[in-house]
């Protein structure tokens, strides 16, 4: 029988692929996003944010702050592969979301497992990209090649069964036809190639939709379907070690502290309840992936528990854009 033997919960911001030197385009992005999120709901522009909270994180934005920021971060994830490493899995299911990179609106699945023998990266920030730093993500986040990543075909097929058999309705995705035109992307990348060390271990891609309505789920429903797909791992006939990983988050564009220390705190308490009833207006844009954490820790449930996390608010402007960057391990007591 397969046993989930670790948990993690990784960022995968821009920010994590780039030198602190290079954030300043990220702040760009953000002075010129007209739908920055916040978490009541409402949708502002920059100069809205800046009239609304003011300059408050003018000071904490300086080129060494940053640099110390990302210092921080990089031990972070420095631990989360250590971990990885040591625990041997035979496959790592990732939780991620699609950013139009394998899907798009003509068919957008509110969760999709892929069960092909290999993920096919998109290549979409390759050399053709003119911007230095963007090619530098794209090599972060494998996506400035078609580099190809080994699947486990067999048990991604028992996972879409077994939860289909609990009454979840995941789409089946068996290959990505043209590896020039669509494929997989960040959410996928950035763990394999930041976590893996160059290892080749088989990948379960989860693919939530967190971020393109009118199907995202509520986090009411993305813990549930944890809930399956835990059970569904467990169910697995073959005798595997797995470790299931959650891409992405936590509050972005607009930092929200309070929201991302509340999620860490009900994943280190164990509480469903405070994840369950998390409101829809807090999820939204980059904070949405706050989802692909709660399907996790749905999955998780009793079995590991939280040994080891950290949380960075990665504030690139003077108004407090940026990212609330996380990092967790569940594991079993030592």
């Amino acid at each position: 029988m397969a046993r989930i033997v670790l948990g993690v919960g990784a960022s995968h911001t821009p920010l994590l692929t780039l030198d602190s030197t290079q954030w300043q385009h990220r702040a760009e992005v953000d002075f010129a996003n007209e739908r920055l999120n916040l978490s009541d709901g409402r949708w502002v522009d920059y100069p809205q944010l800046l009239k609304e909270v003011g300059p408050k994180y003018a000071e904490i934005v300086s080129a060494e702050a940053l640099m110390e920021k990302s210092k921080r971060c990089n031990e972070a994830l420095d631990r989360l592969a250590a971990a990885l490493e040591k625990a041997a899995p035979d496959v790592i299911v990732i939780v991620g979301d699609d950013q139009s990179e394998l899907f798009d609106a003509s068919n957008q699945p509110l969760v999709a497992i892929y069960h092909g023998d290999e993920i096919v990266m998109r290549d979409k920030f390759g050399e053709n990209q003119p911007a230095e730093w963007m090619r530098t993500m794209g090599k972060g986040y494998l996506m400035d090649a078609l580099h190809r990543i080994p699947g486990n075909a067999s048990f991604a097929l028992h996972l879409t069964q077994s939860m289909v058999d609990a009454d979840i309705d995941v789409a089946s995705v068996a290959n990505v036809k043209d590896p020039t035109a669509s494929g997989f992307g960040h959410a996928y990348g950035f763990i394999v190639k930041r976590l893996l060390r160059e290892r080749r271990i088989p990948v379960v891609p989860v693919l939530l939709n967190t971020y393109f309505q009118p199907n995202v789920p509520t986090a009411r429903r993305a813990y549930d379907m944890g809930v399956a797909l835990g059970d569904a791992i467990d169910a697995a006939p073959d005798d595997l070690r797995v470790a299931i990983v959650a891409s992405g988050g936590l509050s972005h564009f607009v930092v929200d502290e309070e929201l991302d220390r509340g999620v860490l705190r009900a994943f280190v308490s164990q509480d469903p309840d405070a994840l369950r009833t998390i409101p829809r207006g807090a999820l939204n844009s980059g904070s949405s992936e706050i989802l692909n954490w709660i399907m996790t820790a749905g999955a998780i449930g009793t079995r590991l528990s939280v040994q080891w996390h950290e949380y960075h608010p990665l504030y690139r402007t003077p108004a407090g854009t940026g990212v609330g960057a996380a990092f967790v391990l569940w594991n079993e007591a030592t």
